[in-house]
């Protein structure tokens, strides 16, 4: 596939059993994880695994599935989070999101910038910085990494994740939006998209002042439609996507779309086949930059029938090879950067060493297992991560227990000494063991040292904190003791004597 396309996703991965016990829809995260490899796929020119991808048996391709999965996803998720903590712990969770995703672009770009860089000038080929957008970076550096940072340069395969970080963006007021009126953001992108098809509104880019790969106006009416979706269960409006009619629509429209499709993938490798409708048609498909209405149309048809055949509770979730694409999904973020700089080294092997089937094949392979294996020590790290704070909080809390009980036994010592001192008529020695045990309540004095000749003195001065109370008495006559007349602490008095 030579066209750019990209796409890639959101959050972290969790063991699948425990994501099914806690509801979440792996679903998901098995169709972000299939983009995933996709993507990788598709970014080698002229692989031949590209003919069995998905942008050959439908007018889209894996870009339509990041877009509307990542707005899903985000709205699934921060949704949640607005309902349970408010607008300004959602906002800052978001936002935190969106750095790590442009720390993560500029990382990617300097590692695929130094690889380009390195197979340039060890392989003497010019053409690798000019096939992989590097040459202004290397021809003007100065002025590049600027644009960079404004994300105003998009290399190739690094035009997806600035048009997700706007989207995150604005996730906020859309968010606020959905929870007040469900279909209203809807409209609004939808017009948006309209007006972006009729009067060709598009930002820039650097070095030539050419419109985005990407065109964000109009990509984001998907986005919102996959945040519609999912903040639809946060609200009293339903949506009418479980309807059966609905289901048998979208499965036939993806049935004809995908029999097209093929007709055109084989006519691309064979001119002699025919080409259903291609030229009626392929004017309505081939504008990607802007999501050409018939994309759209055919992801939506294909998105919806894929709902109602792979249902959430589906055996096909639980199937080993399930697993491991589920968790590339579930760390979309870190296999999408491995899968460009993969795909870039691909690109380099197969131009230098060897571009037959076998040599295309074996880096398929091992560019594949490569992200599976990454994706499951990912999990495992996160998984042994929990692990091990999970063993945290229970030693400290362990702890705390022997810490309280410890006190509580110090405490119920004291007051059986002073009992015991008091019926042998030592009343000196069973204060002076309280105050060795008792220690001093936080923020309050140390005990004083109680006058030998000052009995009426001792409860006002030995006595300051409720806890002492409640085992202190004060002498009416020498060998006596009684509880004092405040009738605040006569039930303490009576507890301790």
């Amino acid at each position: 596939m030579s066209e750019r396309t990209s796409p890639q996703a959101s959050y972290g991965g969790v063991p699948a059993d425990a994501s099914q016990q806690s509801g979440r829809d792996l679903r998901l995260d098995l169709f972000r994880g299939l983009a995933l490899l996709f993507i990788f796929i598709d970014h080698i020119p002229d692989n031949v695994l590209s003919y069995v991808t998905l942008h050959s048996v439908a007018f889209s391709d894996a870009a339509e599935v990041f877009v509307f999965i990542s707005g899903y996803a985000a709205a699934m998720v921060y949704g949640k989070a607005l309902q349970r903590q408010g607008c300004m712990a959602a906002a800052g969770r978001i936002y935190r999101r969106v750095w790590q995703l442009y720390a993560a672009h500029i990382l990617t770009f300097v590692v695929l910038a130094a690889g380009v860089c390195y197979a340039t000038f060890s392989l003497h080929d010019q053409n690798y910085t000019e096939d992989f957008g590097i040459d202004n970076f290397v021809d003007e550096p100065k002025v590049a990494i600027i644009k960079l940072l404004l994300l105003e340069y998009q290399p190739q395969f690094l035009d997806i994740l600035p048009i997700y970080m706007i989207f995150l963006g604005v996730l906020p007021p859309l968010l606020l939006l959905l929870r007040s009126c469900l279909p209203l953001p809807l409209v609004i992108s939808g017009v948006l998209y309209l007006l972006t098809l009729h009067f060709g509104w598009q930002p820039h880019s650097y070095p030539e002042d050419e419109g985005w790969f990407f065109n964000p106006l109009a990509w984001q009416f998907l986005f919102v439609i996959g945040a519609t979706a999912g903040y639809a269960p946060y609200s009293r409006q339903a949506l009418p996507l479980n309807s059966a009619w609905l289901g048998k629509l979208a499965l036939a429209i993806a049935i004809a779309i995908g029999i097209i499709s093929v007709s055109w993938t084989i006519h691309g490798a064979y001119e002699a086949f025919p080409g259903l409708l291609l030229q009626e048609l392929s004017p309505l498909v081939e504008d990607k930059a802007n999501l050409a209405p018939l994309r759209l149309i055919s992801f939506l048809a294909l998105a919806i029938a894929s709902a109602h055949i792979v249902r959430r509770d589906s055996r096909l979730l639980r199937g080993p090879i399930a697993q491991w694409i589920i968790r590339c999904g579930q760390h979309s973020l870190q296999i999408f950067c491995l899968g460009i700089l993969l795909s870039v080294l691909g690109h380099i092997v197969l131009t230098s060493v060897r571009a037959g089937v076998p040599m295309q094949l074996t880096i398929d392979l091992g560019g594949i297992l490569l992200m599976v294996a990454v994706a499951g020590l990912l999990t495992w790290s996160k998984a042994s991560g929990g692990r091990q704070s999970a063993a945290a909080v229970a030693a400290s809390t362990a702890s705390a227990a022997r810490r309280v009980s410890l006190e509580g036994l110090k405490q119920h010592a004291a007051v059986w000494a002073v009992i015991i001192a008091w019926m042998w008529g030592w009343p000196k020695q069973g204060l002076a063991c309280m105050r060795g045990w008792l220690p001093s309540a936080r923020g309050e004095p140390p005990w004083p040292a109680v006058a030998p000749n000052s009995p009426a003195a001792a409860w006002s001065r030995s006595v300051q904190s409720p806890r002492r109370r409640a085992v202190a008495w004060t002498w009416k006559s020498p060998g006596r003791a009684s509880a004092p007349s405040d009738r605040e602490y006569s039930s303490s008095w009576r507890s301790a004597s």
